[in-house]
């Protein structure tokens, strides 16, 4: 019983060899580290603080916890790559505390592999920032729910691990999250087609 118990709580950590080498002070395997996530941690932050260069200061904070924290790290509970999601959100969180309104001046972007003629990029280009728009007017814990879920196409069980609450709780957010986005939405085409 006590070998089915171990292999259950143990997790196989892509990262857990960076992580090793980062807390012996090898700069490569932290530049590695970044490289594998940087992209990952701007994008959370700039979905949850609507502002491209703070998600690049969030990045930077993370990766710096990354540094300072490697000796600290417990292989076998949860991913690394989980805690520096949770580490994101953190700061994220702090920084949406300090300030009480937030405005996207510009949407991050995104790279298609397809090419698309002008009316379509028009398109979506506008379609892209109404539904940020919507997004932003998520409270907080659903805009992080959604941005994992549905951004980061992450699972329910993982999303849960980072936010540190249980999946019946993730999908109950995911849930009220869709249909706020769904009645703004709506809201936003009705005014639309009354123009």
């Amino acid at each position: 019983m006590r070998a089915i118990k171990t292999r259950l709580t143990k997790i196989d950590d892509p990262d857990g060899d960076l992580v090793k080498r980062i807390a012996a002070g090898d700069a490569m395997a932290a530049n590695l580290l970044v490289i594998r996530h940087l992209s990952s941690m701007v994008t959370v932050a700039s979905y949850m603080l609507n502002d491209h260069a703070e998600a690049e200061d969030v990045a930077q904070e993370v990766f710096l916890k990354v540094w300072v924290h490697a000796k600290k790290w417990q292989p076998g509970k949860a991913k690394f790559h989980t805690w520096m999601h949770r580490v994101a959100l953190n700061l994220c969180y702090d920084r949406l505390r300090k300030k009480r309104e937030t405005y996207m001046e510009k949407i991050p972007d995104h790279i298609d592999g397809n090419l698309l003629n002008a009316d379509e990029l028009i398109a979506n280009s506008q379609t892209a920032q109404q539904v940020q728009a919507a997004i932003t007017t998520l409270a907080p814990r659903q805009k992080a729910a959604i941005t994992l879920c549905h951004l980061q196409e992450m699972g329910n069980i993982e999303a849960a691990e980072i936010m540190q609450i249980s999946v019946e709780a993730i999908e109950s957010l995911l849930a009220r999250g869709r249909k706020a986005l769904r009645r703004s939405l709506i809201d936003q085409v009705e005014e639309l087609l009354e123009k």
